[in-house]
């Protein structure tokens, strides 16, 4: 009908058709256990995905059943594959973000040659860069995930990124590196060639005091990287900022924020929303786990459970049992309300679901099955 207002996709939708979903959340909510369900839901669906995580944890890589710190990504044991209805033309892959391994590419494809390209690789401060300099991890997870987009091997990747506070910091760390190779620290190891004449002199004297303090071979160590570096990062800072372009584009990416019944948990997603919409990032829905909100078929006790002339003890122990069931429904009732609130938050353009509540958690493929049919039923 025309003029009617388009319905926000659903989560369902969202697997189908885009080409990057970003998970984010806070720790303990059950994010890379959500972001898995995801792309195993797609790869039923037919599409080829990739499971990429930047989380620490490496839980996701632990569940499929793929080796960690592999050079590029893995397919799970055909017994996962087969337990989890894969099957052609869906695929699933995962791999878990080895920041070295990026830069290592990123200095090969941008370096003059091999040559000195190895003279980088080789430098002491190079191999300790990802400790030193603040958006390098972030950095590389853009390179990375640039480089399996352009690839085009994968109709979806599903990223599952670091605990919510952080989680945006893989969109700021081009930015981070820039600061760095602008910044003061980093022009006293490189002055500029075209300055003045006292800028030179001045630069002459900063070089002596700091070839003294920190020993003439370190920093001419340091100097040579620093001078390699810039022109590297210089180079492939394009791939960065095309990422961040398509990352912020909605028929291309969609952003999931995974959220449990906590109050440090809701505060963190709620959090990332307002930074969501302050960068411009597209939005598609919350996702509420852990949680008791689906639990409308679960047997409750009733007073009809007692036998006639039932006797004190058994009195008692439906007293504890009811006890118990207040608590529960409890429960039900707050995270019935928490999900309205989620839903009437997302308002049009967005969803919010509830996955189903797993008390042995979901660290088997026939529970991420079970979880990925939630997503399609929504």
């Amino acid at each position: 009908m025309s003029g009617e207002a388009k319905l926000a996709p659903s989560l369902d939708e969202l697997v189908r058709t885009k080409r990057i979903l970003v998970c984010c959340g806070a720790g303990g909510v059950g994010k890379t256990t959500t972001a898995t369900a995801l792309a195993i839901a797609a790869a039923r669906a037919g599409r080829r995905v990739l499971a990429l995580t930047v989380d620490p944890s490496k839980r996701l890589s632990d569940t499929l059943g793929v080796a960690q710190n592999l050079e590029a990504p893995a397919p799970p044991p055909a017994d996962r594959l087969a337990a989890a209805g894969i099957s052609a033309p869906g695929s699933l892959e995962a791999w878990m973000l080895d920041p070295k391994l990026i830069a290592d590419r990123l200095v090969r494809r941008f370096s003059r040659g091999e040559a000195e390209a190895e003279r980088l690789m080789q430098n002491r401060v190079y191999r300790q860069m990802t400790r030193m300099v603040a958006g390098m991890q972030e950095y590389t997870a853009m390179e990375a995930l640039y480089g399996f987009v352009q690839e085009g091997r994968h109709d979806l990747v599903v990223l599952d990124t670091p605990p919510a506070r952080n989680a945006l910091d893989f969109l700021e760390g081009p930015g981070k590196i820039t600061e760095f190779l602008e910044g003061r620290v980093f022009r006293l190891f490189l002055p500029d060639e075209n300055a003045g004449l006292i800028a030179r002199g001045a630069a002459q004297l900063v070089g002596k005091a700091l070839g003294a303090a920190l020993g003439d071979d370190n920093y001419r160590e340091l100097q040579s990287f620093f001078a390699a570096f810039a022109e590297v990062f210089r180079r492939g800072g394009a791939n960065a900022q095309a990422m961040r372009k398509a990352l912020s584009d909605p028929e291309v990416t969609s952003f999931v924020l995974v959220t449990a019944p906590t109050s440090v948990a809701i505060s963190d997603v709620l959090y990332f929303r307002e930074r969501a919409e302050e960068m411009r990032l597209p939005f598609g829905g919350f996702v509420l786990n852990r949680s008791q909100a689906r639990e409308d078929a679960r047997a409750m006790p009733d007073p009809s459970l007692l036998p006639e002339g039932a006797s004190e003890v058994q009195r008692r122990a439906y007293a504890k049992l009811a006890a118990m069931a207040e608590v529960e429904r409890a429960e039900v009732a707050r995270d019935r309300a928490l999900l309205a609130d989620l839903s009437a938050r997302a308002g049009d353009r967005g969803f919010a679901l509830a996955l189903p509540s797993l008390a042995g958690g979901a660290d088997d493929i026939a529970s991420l099955v079970l979880l990925a049919s939630a997503v399609v039923e929504s």
